[in-house]
């Protein structure tokens, strides 16, 4: 979820499919909330990598902060509906993705059981360091995040427009005044694309319709069913989207600005942001991420170093 000169972060679920057939919709699990370099994926498959064999190393699993560790679970606020990084299997309710199985990677490094926790997007960040030991949830880092929360990197992601097949309705990315726009709430896009409506309307043209969901899987449909005209999605997650709706849909225009994804972790908790960045350091150094991500179609987002706090421009 991230932004560039313009916009970023968007998605679909693997159950958007399911979803526009009238079939079984993707919800949440947690009782008090309501879900990249480049590269697409075109995985179908929900099963995740086996992360079995990622045993616990002692010496980073100290590191952790008894707030973290007293429970035995590694709980982790995720919107599950940005597919191929964290959406929900057929059964409607078990968290899977690439995002996922780097998480109860992570677990097994610090020797804690993965309890990964469905919620909506914008609620995750202010509940990081309370409700969950971090969010992992496709989160750009920028400069106000940054603000709330620090950051342990591990992904980079481009963004892709999308439109119906064809684009029937004519969509130019480089005037989108009087166009109605899919985004996801609380996100760097929505913040993105009511900047480009304020823009429109000082230039005496016709604000953007910015047209906000909760759920990413909305965010697709409302594309699919005509509701909108585009929406705008990290790279990997707008492929998926594509291959997961028949190929109603096709991208526009070129992939658009690289931002790296991260971590969340309570700020000022520099224990815990040790600890994520030497384990998941440990699993880049060992070849298990790079598996991870080849095994959801996600290779093209990866990188070769864990970062606590990057700077970052935006």
């Amino acid at each position: 979820m991230s932004i560039s000169a313009s916009l970023k972060r968007c998605g679909a679920a693997a159950c958007c499919a399911a979803l526009l057939a009238g079939a079984a919709a993707c919800g949440t699990s947690d009782a008090t909330d309501a879900k990249s370099g480049s590269g697409s994926s075109s995985s179908s498959s929900t099963s995740g990598y086996d992360v079995s064999g990622v045993k616990k190393d002692a010496s980073i699993a100290a590191l952790l902060p008894d707030s973290v560790t007293k429970d035995g679970k590694l709980t982790v606020g995720m919107d599950t509906s940005y597919a191929p990084a964290e959406f929900l299997a057929e059964d409607g309710k078990t968290p899977v993705g690439f995002d996922v199985d780097i998480v109860k990677a992570m677990a097994n490094i610090f020797g804690l059981k993965a309890d990964p926790v469905t919620a909506n997007f914008d609620s995750i960040i202010p509940s990081v360091g309370s409700k969950y030991d971090i969010g992992v949830s496709s989160f750009t880092v920028t400069n106000e995040r940054l603000d709330s929360v620090d950051f342990v990197t591990f992904y980079k992601a481009g963004s892709t427009w999308v439109t119906k097949k064809g684009n029937p309705e004519k969509v130019d990315t480089s005037d989108l005044c009087g166009k109605k726009i899919a985004v996801q709430t609380g996100t760097t896009q929505e913040e993105a694309v009511t900047e480009i409506s304020k823009q429109c309307k000082a230039n005496g043209k016709q604000p953007v319709d910015v047209l906000s969901s909760k759920l990413q899987t909305d965010v697709t449909t409302n594309v699919v069913t005509g509701k909108a005209v585009a929406f705008y999605a990290d790279t990997p997650v707008a492929g998926y989207a594509i291959s997961q709706t028949g190929d109603q849909l096709a991208t526009l225009g070129d992939d658009e600005g690289v931002a790296p994804e991260g971590a969340a972790i309570k700020k000022g908790d520099s224990a815990t942001d040790e600890a994520v960045q030497k384990a998941l350091q440990k699993l880049m150094d060992d070849g298990t991420y790079e598996k991870i991500l080849k095994h959801w179609g996600a290779e093209g987002g990866a990188v070769t170093k864990a970062e606590i706090n990057p700077k970052v421009e935006n």
